[in-house]
């Protein structure tokens, strides 16, 4: 994901992106972890891509990222 295209998002489609990004994360580590994963640089990739997410959301002054996260994941698992 290149920054430019981070830059054109709205907050809550870069808090969206955020959760489906760390959700990938916590997939790709246990793939890493049960030595299913084909290919290791998607780790360092996603990683990467969520140091994006968060530095344009601090640039906009957001605040409470992870909480607004915690509770994006909470009503989502009520649905």
């Amino acid at each position: 994901m290149k920054m430019e295209a981070v830059r054109h998002m709205k907050i809550d489609e870069l808090h969206a992106e955020l959760e489906r990004l760390r959700r990938h994360l916590f997939d790709l580590r246990a793939q890493a972890v049960t030595e299913k994963l084909e290919d290791s640089t998607q780790l360092l990739k996603t990683r990467r891509d969520i140091a994006r997410i968060l530095t344009v959301l601090h640039e906009r002054g957001e605040k409470h990222i992870e909480q607004r996260q915690a509770h994006m994941s909470a009503r989502a698992a009520k649905r």
